[in-house]
């Protein structure tokens, strides 16, 4: 679809993965929510980066883990614009915990992880789709990730939320058509403070180079690659829904070692 002037929310897109969708929507013609929970200077250099491909923005602090504060995002986008035809679902949380290490997660470290990673999609789709069936159509791209395909990844409850979604996103897709297209995003290794601040320096160092050795396109992904797929899936892809596409270089194949956002 064309996204000249269309309204698209992001959610966490104060850095990483959000932020260079919210800036490649913006260069395309596409009005911006940037939304953050915490990193407010972050997300002020995104917006401001945003206004200056020419786009509107608004700028929105709220936790998608609070229904309500979904509700007021999707809310303030509608009084801006009246419109909301797309959404990014990006914010996620982790815990560093190595899987042999069952101890190392309690209950409340899981909840705390679904309510963002599965919760919170849940509960921004909810918002959104009274408005885009209204208008007829609509896109949804849930950005998860290769833990949720392979069960790899930070830890045994982020692997599983984002299993969680990605089943979530079939669901979803089945019963929003045909107005609005769900789809889902794996992003397998990425490079940027996410996991540099998780892994260490030394071990993500290590990591990059892995991935540039190892993976049959020799590379070690970027927000900008992560965030091309999910901007494709707003604007391109008017036939597809129900997708869930993994974008890490090849690395699921058989031989290449997996390293998960």
């Amino acid at each position: 679809m064309d996204i000249r002037g269309a309204v698209t929310i992001v959610t966490g897109s104060a850095t990483g993965v959000g932020a260079a969708a919210a800036k490649l929507l913006a260069s395309k013609g596409c009005n911006v929510v940037v939304n953050y929970t915490k990193s407010e200077a972050e997300a002020k250099e995104t917006e401001a980066a945003c206004r200056s491909l020419g786009a509107e923005t608004l700028l929105c602090q709220a936790d998608v883990a609070k229904d309500e504060d979904c509700r007021r995002m999707v809310a303030a986008a509608m009084d801006r614009w009246g419109r909301v035809d797309g959404l990014i679902n990006n914010a996620g949380t982790t815990q560093f915990v190595n899987h042999a290490n069952l101890e190392g997660l309690s209950a409340d470290d899981f909840h705390r992880i679904y309510a963002v990673n599965v919760i919170g999609p849940f509960q921004m789709t909810r918002a959104v789709v009274p408005h885009m069936k209204a208008a007829g159509r609509g896109a949804i791209v849930n950005v998860s990730s290769i833990a949720g395909v392979m069960g790899v990844g930070s830890s045994v409850a982020y692997t599983a939320s984002k299993g969680a979604l990605n089943t979530m996103t079939l669901s979803l897709a089945r019963v929003l058509g045909p107005e609005i297209r769900v789809n889902t995003v794996c992003p397998g290794f990425i490079q940027g403070r996410w996991l540099r601040g998780g892994m260490g320096d030394e071990a993500y160092e290590a990591a990059v180079a892995m991935q540039e050795r190892t993976t049959p396109l020799h590379r070690a992904g970027t927000p900008e690659d992560m965030a091309e797929a999910a901007v494709w899936f707003i604007e391109g892809a008017t036939n597809v829904t129900g997708e869930i596409l993994i974008v890490d270089a090849g690395a699921h194949l058989a031989g290449a070692p997996l390293i998960a956002r």
